[in-house]
């Protein structure tokens, strides 16, 4: 099967508004994903933010992304201010998303459903607010399948007669400059994507590989 080159798809649907801004509701996970993301789609877009992740575990971490990015909007040269939504934080909605899931590695199941639940909640909010496109900073992460996260956006689309924007927004060194302007921000910087799981796991990996070095040899 022929894999598909989603920053092609993107570069089709910008080079089909013929210079028009059109208008984007984007759903931000952090403002590290979101900062390369948007220096990229604002050229092209009517940007607004979408801070929608009931997967992170915690309301003093949910406050901690959100101020961040906040932050980043407010300090970044934008030629125009880029507003954020952001609806309060509910973990409830993830647990009951992923519930008998909970203990498949990262990158099964489990964050499929994550995808879904979250992408579902941004398309939702297009239709609302009257967005011409929806679309997920969530394709800047190296450790993220732009197929799955692309796969429930379109059928998102089809099922609410939406426009979704498809992404691969790690190409074009996009991602190596996530990392540079998190730096010249200073912006905080997670290591697990929020949840308790995801977490959970990154410690009993860091355990295993510290029991191992620890070990005298034989």
């Amino acid at each position: 099967m022929n894999r598909i080159n989603w920053q092609k798809e993107t570069d089709r649907i910008i080079d089909s508004l013929d210079g028009r801004k059109a208008s984007l509701l984007l759903h931000a996970c952090c403002a590290p994903c979101s900062s390369a993301s948007l220096e990229y789609l604002t050229q092209h877009f009517t940007v607004t933010l979408f801070f929608y992740n009931p997967n992170i575990a915690t309301k003093a971490e949910y406050d901690k992304r959100l101020l961040e990015l906040r932050r980043f909007v407010s300090e970044y040269p934008f030629e125009q201010p880029i507003d954020v939504l952001a609806p309060d934080w509910e973990h409830r909605e993830f647990l009951e998303a992923v519930k008998g899931f909970e203990h498949v590695p990262e990158g099964g199941e489990r964050c499929e459903r994550c995808f879904w639940l979250r992408l579902r909640h941004t398309a939702a909010m297009a239709a609302q607010k009257g967005f011409e496109y929806f679309g997920t900073t969530l394709t800047i992460s190296p450790l993220k399948r732009p197929e799955i996260i692309n796969s429930c956006g379109l059928t998102l689309a089809e099922e609410e007669h939406l426009l979704y924007l498809p992404t691969d927004l790690k190409k074009r060194g996009r991602y190596l400059r996530s990392i540079e302007l998190s730096r010249e921000y200073d912006l905080y910087r997670q290591d697990y994507c929020g949840c308790e799981f995801s977490l959970a796991e990154r410690r009993n990996a860091e355990k295993a590989k510290h029991e191992t070095s620890a070990k005298p040899a034989s």
